[in-house]
């Protein structure tokens, strides 16, 4: 299912034994387009005190009760690196934080998280392919994490925080709050504003970008995908796409009210002759 990033900063996250906090932005990867965590404030469980949750804590969303489930426990969190989110988060950070957990590195590997595209599956070591299978051991790695198995820096799970090979590398991690507001550019004129993100709840990735087409096209939106970017430039706030303004008038309207289907996808993808990222997911 595809969230929408404005309606998932108003869920609260929870742990095994208690509430965490609630989100408050997200910070994703501006090479894979993927988010790689979710900003937190614990409130004054942790005297107002902002933290980091990796989508490969996540377990279940719940849509109803606005509540995100976190396989960890309060004193894992409490314990946890702290990171200070109005600054850059370096690798090192990331490499604390993820030792901390237990966690392998997410870069180490062609796929949006490691060898493939779940984060869940990051530490289980099972086909992602295998749907059956990718049940079955989800609920055997929700149970283990929840029973503090893979605490720390070392995890009873296959997988290692410390892989053979490690890119040291700066992170490429920017705020989905910081990015909404900037211009989109097409290849003959301004087409409108990010207005927000739509996620892909199991790999967390940015499927689309929403854009509201301003004065140039008063009253609509319409979705962009990261891959049809050709460039952003942080400095100046603008995201240049390998679209013209005449594609997007003609292409399917956006509407918020209505939940995204796949075959308003298919629709989507086929307007711009492209093929829709469901076709080659790992």
């Amino acid at each position: 299912m595809l969230r929408s990033i404005e309606a998932l900063e108003k869920y609260a996250i929870h742990a095994s034994d208690g509430k965490i906090g609630h989100v408050t932005d997200f910070y994703f990867d501006d090479d894979a387009w993927v988010v790689r965590y979710l900003i937190v404030d614990t409130g004054t469980w942790l005297s107002d005190r902002k933290v980091l949750i990796s989508p490969i804590s996540i377990g279940h969303l719940d849509e109803k009760s606005k509540i995100v489930q976190a396989l960890l426990t309060q004193e894992q969190v409490k314990n946890s690196p702290d990171i200070d989110t109005q600054k850059p988060v370096s690798r090192q950070h990331e490499m604390g934080y993820l030792g901390y957990y237990g966690y392998p590195y997410y870069w180490d590997g062609a796929g949006l998280w490691g060898p493939g595209s779940f984060p869940s599956l990051m530490l289980s070591g099972i086909d992602t392919n295998n749907e059956a299978e990718y049940d079955k051991q989800q609920i055997v790695f929700s149970q283990q994490r929840l029973d503090g198995q893979t605490t720390g820096s070392q995890s009873t799970l296959s997988g290692s925080a410390k892989p053979a090979s490690i890119k040291r590398d700066d992170p490429h991690l920017r705020s989905c709050r910081a990015v909404l507001g900037y211009e989109i550019q097409a290849t003959d004129g301004h087409m409108g504003h990010v207005a927000g993100f739509l996620v892909d709840e199991q790999t967390w990735a940015i499927r689309y970008l929403i854009v509201e087409t301003s004065h140039w096209w008063s009253g609509h939106k319409v979705l962009i995908v990261p891959e049809w970017i050709s460039s952003v430039n942080w400095f100046e706030s603008t995201v240049s796409v390998a679209l013209s303004r005449a594609d997007v008038k003609e292409s399917p309207p956006f509407d918020s009210t209505i939940e995204l289907d796949r075959e308003q996808e298919v629709g989507l993808y086929k307007h711009y002759d492209r093929s829709g990222y469901w076709t080659n997911q790992l």
